[in-house]
């Protein structure tokens, strides 16, 4: 089996890095790797989770292009220009054997850098709706690899695409139900809904919830409540204390290696990021999914639509999240475990257990070549 050289990268946000990272422990776990090389930028969220874990990182400088026509874009332009030198000479220097990036302002230097030098490149859509920096790379890369069949219109080089999924659903798709319910004082054979409006969490899902407690207090069902740990105080204070010390529910502002729960979950209410659809649909778990309406081009949104369509999931709009609705959608499917199996069937079906090693075959593939 051929060891590969290979640089990756991405960045900006966890959506970008965190595939990214699953692709690199596959491919370690496969023993394909012979070295491999991150490029991300110093202040990026990347930076602090590459170094964390062990993997050589270099950075460039720069920027996206702001939407409306300023001075400040001719920076940008500079930058951009100065980072592919930069990114030449690091390519130069590593010698890898593939280029890989999986999004963020902080890729286009070097996978269009390795294009010019003649080295395979691949670049990884995560979302339905395709990043400004892979719309670009598009036009050079050799393959462009997709986690959503929905993300085929979004790219004119039909050729070059590749149905890949999310590598990240390959590092939850083996993790065992456990006892980590027990560490939140819930207990672990309880059917037990989540949720949770992300790490940083999500005030109007936290307000909706809040005040729905009184209604779920009073199911024979458990409630995992994440704030994120930015809300968290602000929470603790809005809730009556009757409910902090209900049997059945835990209000928690985080919980680390969030993974390790899932099996342990009958459905999970949140945000619609394609890193969490990826873990969410490798397990099979029925989800209702609450988009946020902030994000670019409102992916959230046309992530959980893809789901939501073939019957995986539910779809409440930001706008229409009430205390009401809220209980009611989560208690509908809580309540009927038929609805709760052939959900879960249908979720297990849109998922790409496999994903790292679909895009793994990609990029050996062209290294092969």
């Amino acid at each position: 089996m051929t060891k590969m050289r290979i640089i990756v990268s991405g960045g900006g946000t966890g959506g970008h890095i965190y595939p990214a990272m699953a692709l690199i422990k596959r491919l370690k776990e496969r023993d394909m790797i012979e070295d491999v090389l991150y490029v991300g930028t110093e202040k990026g969220l990347e930076s602090k989770i590459v170094k964390n874990a062990g993997i050589a990182f270099k950075t460039i400088e720069i920027r996206g292009f702001k939407r409306k026509l300023t001075i400040e874009n001719v920076k940008v332009v500079e930058l951009f220009l100065s980072s592919i030198r930069k990114s030449k000479k690091i390519i130069k220097d590593f010698k890898p054997d593939i280029v890989i990036g999986t999004g963020g302002y902080v890729s286009s230097a070097i996978v269009y850098a390795a294009h010019a030098m003649h080295i395979p490149t691949v670049i990884h859509e995560q979302n339905t709706i395709a990043g400004v920096t892979n719309k670009f790379l598009a036009h050079f890369v050799d393959k462009i690899a997709i986690a959503f069949p929905d993300a085929v219109d979004q790219f004119s080089e039909k050729k070059k695409l590749v149905f890949a999924g999310n590598p990240r659903a390959q590092e939850v798709v083996n993790i065992q139900k456990n006892d980590r319910l027990k560490e939140f004082n819930l207990t672990p054979d309880k059917p037990t809904v989540m949720i949770f409006g992300g790490s940083r969490g999500a005030k109007p899902i936290n307000l909706a919830t809040i005040s729905a407690l009184e209604k779920f207090a009073a199911t024979d069902y458990q409630v995992l409540f994440v704030t994120g740990r930015v809300h968290y105080d602000g929470v603790i204070e809005k809730i009556d204390k009757k409910y902090l010390n209900c049997a059945n529910i835990a209000v928690l502002p985080y919980i680390d290696n969030m993974p390790e729960i899932l099996p342990d979950l009958n459905l999970i209410v949140g945000r619609s990021g394609a890193t969490s659809i990826a873990e969410i649909t490798a397990l099979g778990i029925p989800a209702i999914f609450i988009p946020s309406p902030y994000v670019t081009h409102d992916h959230q949104t046309k992530n959980a639509q893809s789901v939501s369509k073939v019957g995986a999931a539910r779809v409440i709009a930001e706008a229409e999240l009430t205390p009401d609705s809220l209980f009611k959608n989560v208690d509908e499917i809580m309540g009927d475990k038929k609805l709760q199996s052939e959900m879960s069937e249908k979720s297990k079906k849109t998922g790409v257990p496999d994903a790292a090693d679909r895009l793994i075959k990609v990029l050996s593939d062209l290294v092969n070549k």
